[in-house]
């Protein structure tokens, strides 16, 4: 008989992938952790029972968490990294010349460990670069205790369950503003909004408390259900978006960063927002 795995993020629905084989099934201090192999999806991996990423469709999202402030700042150098156990928002940051230290913060040791051994090909190396500073630790903690700054910083975490809850925060986002250079962005995970309103509502009114310019931009990644994702946007220079695209696109040819996902046009209209999501946005 099939194994399948059914998600467990929404109490009235569920998603199933069919498990053709188990890559590594344990717990660790923090969470339930599963990585699997679908014939649809490649390898996957799940946290608590909830869809983390896939080799088949991560780009969707990595490229967007990096790329769209990247090229908004024009000259990224240090890139903080809260979460992103997998690898892959660390890989993307790094394809970008101008980075000289990337700091990440990942709470569960065993997912790094699990993720560099089962999907080494999201990571591509990342863990081994020589601007790479990993820190097992709780990203909360280092938030509040660290006086190093960053141009940018990605909370790249999964949703406000278990160990994450306070990655969305009050605290923890005024601690982050506190952490910015000038020009610096703020950009978090923020759910699906059709399913999940209130993680964006609620991210977005505290960023609008802290910062001169609160948005988010959008997505779609096939392995997370529901439609659009959010990806929270936050900072103190209101000109950024205002960007030219024709400057976006000479700093990504310039940067020779390759992508399967990004264009210099998605910098700009993905903040171009369906009804719904931006009455979510204006409401907060």
């Amino acid at each position: 008989m099939s194994n399948w795995f059914s998600e467990s993020l929404y109490n009235s629905i569920s998603q199933k992938f069919e498990i053709k084989k188990t890559l590594f099934e344990g717990r660790s201090d923090f969470q339930d952790v599963l990585l699997f192999e679908n014939d649809r999806f490649g390898k996957m991996m799940a946290l608590d029972g909830i869809v983390q990423t896939s080799t088949s469709d991560e780009h969707c999202y990595h490229e967007m968490l990096i790329h769209v402030p990247f090229f908004f700042h024009g000259n990224v150098q240090r890139v903080l990294i809260i979460g992103g156990g997998d690898g892959g928002t660390l890989r993307e940051a790094l394809k970008h010349k101008t980075i000289t230290y990337a700091k990440m913060v990942e709470i569960d040791g065993l997912v790094v460990e699990q993720c560099k051994k089962h999907l080494p090909e999201i990571s591509c190396g990342a863990f081994d670069d020589p601007r790479t500073d990993l820190l097992i630790g709780d990203g909360v903690k280092y938030m509040a205790e660290t006086s190093d700054m960053y141009d940018v910083i990605i909370v790249d975490s999964s949703d406000p369950v278990g160990p994450n809850t306070d990655l969305f925060g009050e605290s923890f986002y005024k601690n982050c503003k506190k952490r910015l250079n000038q020009n610096g962005i703020l950009i978090t995970q923020n759910g699906v909004p059709f399913l999940q309103p209130t993680e964006l509502k609620e991210s977005c009114a505290f960023f609008k408390s802290f910062f001169q310019d609160a948005s988010a931009y959008l997505t779609a990644v096939p392995a997370y259900y529901g439609g659009y994702m959010a990806l929270g946007w936050a900072t103190d220079n209101t000109a950024l978006r205002k960007t030219p695209l024709e400057t976006i696109k000479e700093r990504f040819e310039a940067s020779e960063v390759s992508t399967r996902f990004y264009t210099p046009e998605l910098n700009i209209s993905s903040f171009m927002h369906p009804k719904f999501i931006k009455e979510l946005i204006d409401a907060s």
